[in-house]
């Protein structure tokens, strides 16, 4: 696959609950920087992710992709329904980082974690 397409798989497997799926886009030890839950493990932070979810909405936006880079970042609108019925909606820019088998060895994201902070803290109680 090429970075657009594994960008593009991964906003996919993400609205379609395809947990396996994302985490196969990682290379091993790839790990998720998330501002909320600080970095972890792909392979550890998308099943957490779905144990606070009830549903997921990502509606791309735009790939921003140099030549012979091995980034790129996607820009989405994220609506995240969690386990206890409250949705959140806001932007997201993923920054994904490639080894040489385009494997992504890191994903940082980044949107305003105001609202989203708020009602994890509430389920976590």
């Amino acid at each position: 696959m090429t970075k657009n397409e594994v960008a593009i798989a991964y906003i996919e497997f993400l609205n379609t609950d395809k947990i396996l799926e994302i985490i196969d886009l990682f290379a091993d030890q790839g790990k998720v920087h998330s501002p909320i839950y600080g970095v972890m493990l792909a392979k550890e932070f998308y099943p957490m992710l779905r144990s606070y979810s009830e549903s997921s909405e990502l509606t791309l936006d735009t790939l921003f992709h140099e030549p012979n880079s091995s980034k790129l970042a996607i820009y989405f609108n994220y609506k995240w329904t969690l386990k206890n019925n409250k949705t959140v909606k806001f932007d997201v820019v993923d920054i994904l980082y490639f080894n040489s088998e385009n494997k992504i060895t890191d994903l940082k994201i980044i949107y305003d974690t105001v609202t989203a902070r708020k009602l994890i803290e509430e389920m976590r109680g």
